[in-house]
C-alpha cells in the first residue's frame, strides 16, 4: 500500500500546485456600467478610475460587455490611445462580449473606434504585471 499511496499523494500535490499556478481573475470592464461612453463624458466616471481599483496580472481576462453594432473594442498603441486614433488598431472586436486574455506584462491600451466615443471617454489603459513569483515557482515544480 505504500507505493500506491505515494503515487496518489504525488498526484494530489501536483494538481493542487497546478491549480495555484493557473489562477486568474476575470475583470468585467466598467463593472455594471459595461463598455460604453461614460455618462457625462470622461467626467465624473472614467475607465482610468475603474482600472486604478483593479490589479491586472498575466493570465487574467478582461471582459468587455457592450451593445454590438453601437460599440466595439480595439487594442491600440499608446500613441493611438493618446490621440484617439482609430485608423490602425492592433486588434478590433465588434461582437459582445469580448474576452481578452492578458498574456503579456506591461501597458495595454483599449479604445472604441465608433464615432468620437474615445474622445468622449470610452478608452482604457491598464498595466499588467507578471505572474507572482510564488505561482511561477509552483508552475515549474511539476
Amino acid at each position: 500500500m505504500g507505493p500506491k499511496f505515494n503515487k496518489l499523494a504525488f498526484v494530489v500535490v501536483a494538481l493542487a500546485l497546478l491549480e495555484t499556478s493557473t489562477a486568474w481573475t476575470e475583470h468585467v470592464v466598467g463593472d455594471s456600467l459595461g463598455w460604453v461612453v461614460p455618462p457625462g463624458g470622461a467626467t465624473p466616471y472614467s475607465y482610468s478610475t475603474w482600472a486604478a481599483n483593479n490589479t491586472f496580472n498575466v493570465t487574467d481576462v478582461l471582459v468587455f460587455n457592450f451593445q454590438s453594432g453601437r460599440h466595439d473594442v480595439a487594442e491600440v498603441t499608446k500613441a493611438a490611445f493618446d490621440a484617439c486614433n482609430t485608423t490602425s488598431p492592433i486588434t478590433r472586436e465588434t461582437n459582445s462580449p469580448v474576452n481578452i486574455n492578458l498574456n503579456s506584462a506591461g501597458d495595454h491600451y483599449y479604445i472604441s473606434t465608433f464615432n468620437n466615443h474615445c474622445a468622449r471617454g470610452q478608452k482604457l489603459a491598464i498595466n499588467v504585471t507578471s505572474v507572482p513569483s510564488s505561482q511561477f515557482r509552483h508552475q515549474h515544480c511539476l
